[in-house]
């Protein structure tokens, strides 16, 4: 993955950057990034911030788990729905 596809992908998410450097996705959003290495595969899932430094990627779940991760083996990344987007509505509710 190059900056500026992490940078669209973050962009995706409406992410907000504090002042630490942590990109954050917009709220009830959460991301998942791929990354391979030599042939083997990993998913880093439910990350609700990430921050760059130099060719890492820093990667903090929602559990609190840190991952560092070289910017060139991730390969891509998804974004959530946000939680309550009307994808399971209560009857009656329009």
């Amino acid at each position: 993955m190059t900056e500026q596809h992490l940078s669209a992908l973050l962009t995706a998410a409406q992410a907000t950057k504090d002042d630490k450097g942590w990109a954050a996705a917009s709220e009830g959003r959460l991301l998942t990034l791929y990354v391979a290495y030599n042939g083997a595969g990993f998913t880093v899932s439910r990350i609700e911030a990430v921050k760059v430094d130099g060719q890492q990627v820093h990667a903090r779940t929602n559990k609190g788990e840190l991952y560092v991760l070289a910017l060139s083996d991730v390969y891509a990344g998804a974004i959530e729905a946000a939680s309550g987007s009307g994808a399971a509505r209560k009857a009656g509710f329009a």
